[in-house]
């Protein structure tokens, strides 16, 4: 007999059907970081194409067989008087076997006081569009990182899932005057760093130049670039050039101490790697904007947006998330900055996703900044959309979102003989005070729900997640 988590977790992705046709399923290998290899392998050898997030590349996914356009339905009275509509604020439930059977699971549950006084709730089935139970759900909350949802379907709607971010290196003075620029690349590594200074050292090599003064330009973002929660092991200053996030040992992982300057410390790490191969670097690295004139040297590129997305939302990963938020901000012409960023990916969101913002208010990308709210609503709204066949280039969202009890800030719950292991995936939130799930889980008949769980006001992470865990079991029968 097949090992119980291998066989959940095959069963949640070939319900889940998201991407690829069954074939293709088949040959696309094991799992990794909760993305099968075959399609990392192929996403991160793509090129951006520059479009949208809706444009075809040759080698995208395809539509999601299963999903219809289903917002039309969350929310609507029209369709409630038809029994295909929501649920009520405060625990009401949508009409139907199914949400009456749901709001019979569901109710006790809700109440449960590790979530506080009044948790906020949507779950909506992704094949009819019903909102099958909703508590609360336009009422906005404080999100923690389950706002990285919102940043995720900004960022691949106006960038589009092959955008990628460019780290490079110009040279004016017949090359003897380099300057670093840092377009954004929160993934960027020592690795790609030396494949840059091995592609420098050789033109410069080619022009006969062996010595070189070093400046670095960080005029991409705009603004503060220490977060509003201060100096924290969970995030970097937010700057546009960085290698390994700015960690100080560049083999943690998770919350671990940052360097105080990001962009000095990768200008002083390209200065080294140029050193080791042979081009002599006059004085220290300074800060300094690229010369008018300036001749490009090197490039390297990040991965795909589509593969940044997956590791920010699997990860949490609050480096990429700031990134992505500003990044959405220079293609809409917003300042790059915190405010900038946050105004583009709510008018993202509203003006050319058309997901219900009314009274949100985005404060970052991250969702470490207790400022933000956002309703439950917001979210299903979004994962809906990410569903969508119209919307193949919003599918990141949902196949970057942690397994239950395999991967990513979910690996270590779900576990064990919870019946929606390897088939529930989700964003989490954590702050204090404030705990919050959000995903989709697949059910024994082989449909899709999405789902939104926000409480604020929780006594502690040790009562509110096993909560939230049980909500989640509990969409299923």
């Amino acid at each position: 007999m097949p090992d119980i988590r291998t066989w959940q977790l095959a069963t949640g992705a070939a319900a889940l059907g998201l991407a690829l046709a069954a074939g293709v399923v088949t040959a696309a290998g094991p799992w990794e970081s909760g993305q099968r290899t075959a399609e990392r392998n192929r996403a991160a050898a793509d090129r951006a194409d520059g479009g949208g997030g809706d444009r075809r590349h040759p080698d995208a996914p395809a539509p999601a067989p299963s999903a219809l356009p289903v917002l039309r339905a969350i929310g609507a009275s029209a369709a409630a008087g038809r029994g295909e509509a929501a649920g009520e604020a405060g625990g009401g439930t949508g009409t139907g076997t199914a949400a009456h059977e749901l709001a019979r699971r569901l109710d006790p549950l809700v109440r449960d006081p590790g979530l506080g006084k009044s948790p906020g709730v949507s779950v909506v089935d992704l094949g009819t569009g019903r909102e099958l139970y909703a508590r609360e759900p336009g009422r906005a909350m404080i999100p923690a990182s389950t706002v990285k949802i919102a940043t995720a379907a900004a960022a691949l709607s106006a960038l589009g899932p092959y955008h990628r971010i460019p780290t490079t290196v110009s040279a004016s003075s017949g090359g003897r005057k380099l300057t670093l620029v840092g377009g954004g690349d929160a993934t960027l590594d020592r690795k790609r760093l030396a494949t840059l200074a091995d592609r420098t050292a050789a033109d410069l090599r080619g022009r006969g130049v062996a010595q070189v003064t070093l400046a670095y330009d960080t005029s991409a973002y705009r603004g503060p670039d220490l977060h509003p929660i201060g100096v924290n092991g969970n995030i970097a200053r937010v700057v546009p050039l960085m290698v390994d996030q700015g960690r100080a040992d560049p083999r943690s992982t998770g919350s671990a101490d940052r360097v105080g300057d990001p962009a000095g410390e990768a200008a002083r790490a390209f200065g080294e790697l140029l050193e080791k191969r042979g081009v002599e670097v006059a004085g220290s690295p300074a800060p300094g904007r690229l010369a008018k004139g300036a001749e490009p040297l090197a490039e390297v590129v990040s991965p795909p947006l589509s593969d940044m997305v997956e590791r920010m939302l699997t990860r949490s990963d609050n480096d990429i998330a700031e990134s992505l938020a500003r990044q959405t901000a220079i293609v809409l012409r917003e300042e790059p900055s915190f405010k900038g960023a946050a105004r583009a990916v709510k008018r993202q969101l509203g003006t050319v996703l058309k997901v219900p913002v009314a009274g949100a208010r985005l404060a970052d990308g991250s969702g470490l900044d207790r400022g933000a709210r956002v309703a439950p609503r917001l979210l299903t709204s979004l994962l809906a959309r990410a569903a969508e066949p119209a919307h193949p280039g919003l599918r990141p969202v949902l196949t970057g979102l942690p397994v239950g009890g395999f991967t990513g800030t979910l690996e270590s719950r779900l576990t064990g003989a919870s019946p929606v292991g390897g088939v529930l995936r989700a964003k989490t939130g954590t702050l204090t005070g404030v705990n919050a799930l959000s995903g989709t889980v697949v059910t024994p008949s082989g449909g899709l729900l999405a789902f939104a769980f926000l409480a604020n006001g929780t006594p502690s992470p040790d009562a509110a997640q096993p909560a939230l865990d049980r909500l989640a079991a509990s969409l299923t029968p």
